[in-house]
């Protein structure tokens, strides 16, 4: 293993750093392990890629025009306001467009030194309201700052979609990119290019090491968010988490995969907790995260855009209702039910670093501080399992499971036939298996820079398993095959 994925305790001069960490082209043209050529893959699975995109861009435009003041208030207190040190300047910026990144998307060419280049290789994406800006960063002063939609909001499918997890995010391949530029242009280094000095902050693009940031963060906090220059560091394991989507908030009362938290806006600043943010800021911002919790209340997921065969999505709603809903709720206009219900992790058999890597002792310092009202929230420090999440707009939430390891429906549904190793070649949907269109790969290809390994997912990683959650092994193929129909509609 990496040493970096290690538990490991940090000394403190280091671990101070670290402290300052917020919230946080590939191999195109040859055949893959598997005999498929690429491009020829790639044209087969995204006959409607424009479709697509326009109805995503059409259907969020419809639904942040119809939300309420308060919610239009919270998008914008993300986008606009400034909550943590900046990242870089303009001038830092303009230096990155003069460079050349690696790109595995076969259907977007990657414009060469110009800005539209530097945010597509990197996962950043146009904001809906001003695409002269990215969706991720608030741009003040000539500065640059880290939001929330950093991880919760990208390019889905090609159109940005705030509220969608963000999958090609490549956090910390740009976290190097900016801390080299800087040192080239003379410029002093930053929190997050300080904090990858002591953690990953995420080995797989489209994922982070978030959970461990949260550790981190807390650990020098008291219940009232002071500041405790004389704690030792936290254990830790680095794993990485795949974002899931915000549009699914209205439907929990509980956060996370092990739905220890229960929700609140004060809960939304957690990863704010740098040194320069002391308890009397998250006071002063509190009424802006209520109304951020709103604009998370009412978004929605986007429905499924091209046509969806009736007769086999209502068999597959029959498969559902007997083999899924039990865990995952049921769905429809008058009979939408979530149940929220928690599975013991040695049933769900998903991966479990993450399960094992926050102990009942964070989760009760989350609970016992101001972000849970001081223990008047409810908070289950002894988690037992994994949440099985909602399921509304599960074809754009791809890729599946906690840790994303696997790319598409189809994949979930087929547990033996989940890639070892994939990479993503399109930004556009797979419209036959529903998610990600990748080549799968038997291993990671030798001889990559560190930016170009990081396209590639490794399921043979620590905290990256594809295994578990068979379920799907009890149906016939026939089934499967209805039941993918059905999940498009939901």
């Amino acid at each position: 293993m990496q040493e970096n994925l290690r538990d490991k305790r940090l000394p403190w001069p280091i671990l101070a750093i670290c402290l300052l960490v917020s919230s946080i082209s590939g191999l195109s043209g040859v055949q893959n392990a598997h005999g498929e050529d690429p491009q020829a893959l790639v044209e087969q699975r995204t006959p409607h890629r424009e479709e697509i995109q326009r109805d995503l861009q059409d259907q969020f435009a419809a639904l942040f025009a119809g939300m309420s003041p308060a919610a239009k208030s919270g998008y914008r207190n993300l986008t606009q306001n400034v909550y943590l040190p900046a990242d870089f300047d303009e001038t830092v910026f303009r230096k990155l467009d003069t460079l050349e990144f690696s790109w595995p998307f076969l259907d977007e060419k990657l414009p060469k030194a110009n800005r539209k280049g530097t945010w597509l290789a990197h996962g950043l994406a146009s904001r809906p309201d001003d695409a002269s800006l990215p969706l991720q960063y608030v741009q003040s002063k000539g500065q640059y700052v880290m939001n929330c939609f950093a991880c919760h909001g990208g390019t889905l499918y090609g159109t940005t979609y705030p509220g969608s997890p963000n999958t090609t995010y490549a956090l910390e391949s740009f976290t190097e990119v900016v801390r080299k530029t800087k040192l080239q242009l003379g410029k002093p280094l930053t929190h997050m290019d300080m904090g990858l000095l002591v953690m990953p902050l995420g080995t797989t693009n489209g994922t982070s090491n978030a959970v461990m940031f949260g550790v981190a963060l807390m650990n020098f906090r008291d219940a009232d968010l002071n500041f405790l220059a004389d704690k030792l560091p936290a254990a830790m394991t680095h794993h990485d988490m795949d974002a899931p989507p915000w549009w699914n908030f209205h439907r929990k009362s509980h956060l996370y995969i092990d739905g220890f938290a229960e929700k609140g806006h004060k809960g939304l600043m957690q990863f704010m907790l740098v040194r320069q943010n002391g308890p009397e800021k998250f006071r002063a911002w509190e009424s802006e995260f209520r109304d951020v919790y709103q604009f998370l209340e009412e978004l929605r997921p986007p429905k499924y855009p091209l046509a969806i065969d009736k007769p086999k999505a209502k068999r597959g709603q029959e498969v559902f209702e007997h083999h899924c809903a039990e865990c995952h709720g049921t769905y429809g206009d008058n009979q939408a039910e979530y149940p929220e219900r928690m599975i013991p992790i040695d049933e769900i058999n998903t991966d479990r670093v993450r399960f094992d890597a926050l102990t009942p002792e964070h989760r009760q310092a989350y609970g016992d501080s101001w972000f849970a009202d001081y223990g008047k929230q409810d908070t289950i420090a002894h988690a037992t399992g994994y949440v099985a999440p909602p399921l509304d707009g599960i074809w754009a939430s791809a890729p599946y499971l906690h840790n994303g390891s696997v790319p598409t429906l189809w994949h979930l549904l087929h547990p033996d036939k989940r890639p070892a190793v994939w990479r993503r070649i399109a930004m556009a949907c797979d419209e036959e298996q529903v998610g990600l269109v990748v080549e799968a790969l038997d291993q990671v290809p030798k001889k990559l820079s560190k930016g170009e390994k990081r396209w590639y997912f490794d399921t043979q990683d620590t905290g990256k398993s594809a295994a578990g959650h068979d379920y799907p092994n009890a149906l016939t193929e026939s089934q499967k095959d209805d039941l993918l129909e059905y999940l498009k509609s939901l």
